[in-house]
């Protein structure tokens, strides 16, 4: 007997609909399933085996063929136990066949029959709302399959618990969204940092605009505290938002039980990542670091410390807000629209320019050490800040400033008349619209032809000031750019 039903295979973040097919047939006993499986797929074989004995179910001494199509696909990990599970089931008369119709099961089965909870539910959500399908996952995985109101998602905790679900004996209920969100209070606040005006000036900038930064300073200068906050300085993510980073990290089974991530994520690698680990890969192409902050803040503490192949390859991400992963066995591109904050030492030894230490370093060291951020990366970043040292006086003088709230207000507002603008933050400005909202005076195009002039500006630069500047005119609530808010840029 023949019984079919649906289930989904991951391919980056999109979730490709996959038909399990579960035939048997008279003969000695066998269990084989086809379709390009991976070992994880193909060792199912034990785990249904023994979680419909352990259950109490009839499990047939048959010949068993398990077919998952399109069979040029590949399929990896334990997303089909259950689907395969219930199959066998529907099989033998145990659930009718026309139940295993337009709805797309998902689940990992352990050796005594209870589910536990697989990655990729919302994708699978996403799926099956595009479909008009319902959803059949782990009691774990409910607050994510809930995430999409207006999908039907049923969560059992057992096989038993679905069976009986699919049979009508026991129906279960619909999951629900239980409404709780994310706290958004602040984890720490601006005002904890002495002095800094203008790296404090520099990182409320750069979030209002979305403008990747550069943080210059000696050790215990304040660098790493300032992105710590920058993270509570963003405002919480539109429901779109939400959806897209929500969906990369249940690709990547970051969620652990969490539903809608509300907050903008905030990833902090260490300089030693590999780079599969920062941009994503693997033989089955996994999201990457990069990824995991769309949306969000990449700090990258230590930038020069990272390896040079791993620096160049943001290049893209930075430039097309996407990251492009290519193998012998798949292609995937995943979304990557983060914001960097970088952060460096000036030297080696970190003290070059303090005039509080000397510096250790030859020129050739120093120079060395530079050079390993190469200009067109450096040309991507909009703000660079020289962030010094407090001397003692300063650290005990100085007055702590505004408050996390305070800077956040500002920030919200600058974006908010910005998507109303344009519909886009500054950063993404290119072309006939950076043209169009970033026009100039005579005295503001006379002052920035100076400044290009002198700088030596490239074209991306000269773009890159002219963003800058529109952020800061939004922030002090200016319809125009003036020559003051292009002084401040520059």
């Amino acid at each position: 007997m023949l019984a079919k039903t649906q289930s989904v295979a991951l391919v980056g973040v999109d979730a490709l609909e996959v038909i399990v097919e579960v035939d048997v047939a008279s003969g000695l006993p066998a269990f084989q399933v086809v379709g390009l499986a991976d070992q994880a797929v193909s060792e199912a074989r034990e785990r249904v085996r023994a979680a419909i004995k352990n259950s109490g179910l009839p499990f047939p001494a048959a010949r068993i063929t398990v077919n998952l199509a399109p069979s040029d696909l590949r399929k990896e990990g334990v997303f089909f136990d259950l689907p395969i599970a219930l199959c066998l089931l529907a099989a033998q008369g145990l659930i009718p066949l026309e139940r295993l119709g337009r709805v797309l099961i998902a689940g990992e089965l352990a050796l005594d029959g209870s589910l536990r909870p697989v990655s990729g539910i919302l994708n699978l959500t996403l799926k099956a709302h595009q479909l008009g399908y319902s959803v059949l996952v782990p009691a774990a995985n409910a607050p994510e399959a809930a995430i999409l109101g207006d999908v039907e998602a049923y969560a059992p905790a057992t096989l038993l618990e679905a069976m009986r679900h699919l049979a009508g004996t026991k129906p279960l209920e619909r999951v629900q969204d239980s409404g709780v969100a994310e706290t958004l209070e602040p984890r720490y606040c601006l005002s904890d940092i002495k002095g800094q005006g203008q790296a404090k000036r520099a990182l409320e900038i750069a979030l209002a605009g979305g403008h990747n930064l550069l943080l210059i300073g000696s050790p215990g200068s304040g660098k790493t505290m300032l992105s710590k906050r920058a993270a509570d300085l963003l405002p919480p993510l539109t429901r779109q938002e939400a959806l897209e980073v929500t969906r990369i990290h249940s690709a990547a089974g970051k969620l652990q039980g969490r539903g809608l991530i509300r907050t903008p994520p905030y990833r902090s690698p260490h300089h030693t990542v590999s780079d599969a680990g920062l941009i994503g890969g693997g033989s089955i192409p996994k999201p990457g670091e990069v990824s995991l902050a769309h949306q969000g803040l990449l700090f990258m503490d230590e930038f020069p410390e990272f390896s040079s192949k791993a620096l160049e390859t943001l290049r893209q991400p930075l430039e097309e807000g996407v990251v492009t992963i290519s193998r012998a066995r798949a292609s995937v591109t995943y979304p990557a629209r983060f914001q960097l904050i970088a952060a460096m030492n000036p030297c080696p030894c970190g003290y070059w320019g303090d005039t509080q230490r000397g510096c250790t370093c030859s020129p050739l060291l120093r120079q060395r050490y530079l050079g390993r951020i190469s200009g067109p990366l450096l040309d991507r970043i909009d703000l660079v800040v020289n962030v010094p040292r407090l001397s003692v006086e300063e650290l005990t003088r100085a007055q702590t400033g505004e408050t996390t709230v305070a800077v956040l207000e500002r920030v919200t507002r600058a974006r908010a008349q910005m998507l109303e603008r344009q519909q886009c933050r500054n950063s993404l400005l290119e072309g006939r619209g950076l043209r169009e909202h970033a026009a100039l005076n005579a005295a503001a195009e006379s002052f920035l032809t100076a400044a290009a002039r002198q700088l030596q500006l490239t074209g991306r630069g000269y773009d890159r000031i002219l963003r800058v500047a529109r952020t800061i005119a939004d922030l002090s609530g200016s319809l125009t750019l003036e020559a003051s808010h292009l002084a401040e840029a520059v």
